[in-house]
């Protein structure tokens, strides 16, 4: 498993070096830079504009400011934020905290619904129950989340007046009370999020225990006299995860992508809206900064996807 691990790692380094330059190139390419709204303003002498551009080397090849921005990277630098006035590895911890919970308690929610619901209907192929289930996700994944959000404001915030619609960062209460508002303002952005991916992993968990519930070493198993439950739990539904926890793996992206969304739907002071900000104003290190951040969780993410098809299935020998 070490050797794995080591393995992987390293073949990480090169992919995130890839994906970093990529995204360099992009960004130096694009047009528009965060020092261009200096040319247009007459109080601001042309010298000062030059010497700002030569000090953070806005006027150097592409090749060059990869080359400084890859350096100070590996020192621990990730750059200055020229909006913010701030650094820029300041700014994403502040902000990481908050997506990662908002994040990590959807897909959780996500799981706890799809996995009974997907499974179950499997078990009972076009009963009411399984045709409920699929109409419901099929609806489920053809909202979008800013299409969800706000009909969750609509109704829970200003028809029922029960959850508030915007995030509050800077809470005065403490305590139970604190518990109980930071989780009262996380509910509308976790459902959101947590409601959509379990609409998608519903439809993909019933078909993936539908092709395993027709193979021979179920049969044979309940023709041991096993109970029906474990039939399901131990040799159906562990062996149908494997492609699902694929899925999840690919689909970080895409819930990253929707946190984003869904953060500037409800305000929620995350990694995502701190990235919208950023390129609204053109400051290219915390753009940068920020979608390398999204590649290192992504490429974790699958690392992990890789380590739990050991877990279930021993066939799979890490080598």
């Amino acid at each position: 498993m070490s050797r794995y691990l080591i393995r992987r790692i390293l073949i990480a380094v090169p992919s995130l070096l890839g994906i970093s330059l990529v995204l360099f190139a992009v960004l130096a390419l694009a047009p528009g830079d965060p020092f261009s709204e200096l040319a247009t303003n007459p109080a601001i002498p042309a010298s000062v504009q030059a010497a700002l551009r030569a000090k953070f080397g806005l006027d150097d090849p592409i090749a060059v400011r990869y080359l400084h921005w890859l350096t100070a990277m590996v020192h621990g630098d990730w750059g200055f934020s020229f909006v913010s006035r701030v650094n820029v590895d300041t700014l994403i911890l502040q902000r990481l905290p908050v997506t990662l919970a908002v994040i990590g308690a959807s897909q959780v929610l996500a799981l706890l619904v799809a996995l009974p619901v997907g499974v179950y209907a499997a078990t009972k192929p076009y009963s009411a129950f399984d045709q409920i289930a699929s109409t419901l996700a099929f609806i489920g994944f053809a909202l979008p989340t800013f299409f969800t959000g706000l009909v969750f404001i609509l109704i829970f915030s200003i028809q029922l007046n029960w959850l508030p619609f915007v995030f509050r960062s800077d809470l005065a209460s403490t305590g139970f009370t604190w518990l109980w508002e930071e989780i009262r303002q996380s509910i509308m952005p976790v459902l959101v999020l947590g409601l959509f991916q379990g609409a998608t992993w519903t439809r993909f968990i019933r078909s993936a225990v539908l092709d395993v519930i027709r193979l021979d070493y179920v049969t044979t198993a309940r023709s041991k006299g096993l109970p029906e439950s474990g039939v399901v739990l131990k040799h159906i539904v562990r062996n149908a995860l494997i492609p699902v926890v694929t899925l999840i793996a690919l689909q970080m992206p895409v819930v990253f992508g929707g946190a984003i969304i869904t953060e500037q739907i409800f305000r929620v002071p995350g990694i995502g809206s701190l990235l919208i900000s950023a390129i609204l104003a053109n400051d290219t290190p915390v753009i940068m900064a920020v979608t390398f951040v999204f590649a290192c969780l992504v490429i974790i993410f699958n690392l992990i996807a890789d380590l739990l098809y050991g877990w279930l299935d021993p066939r799979i020998s890490y080598r």
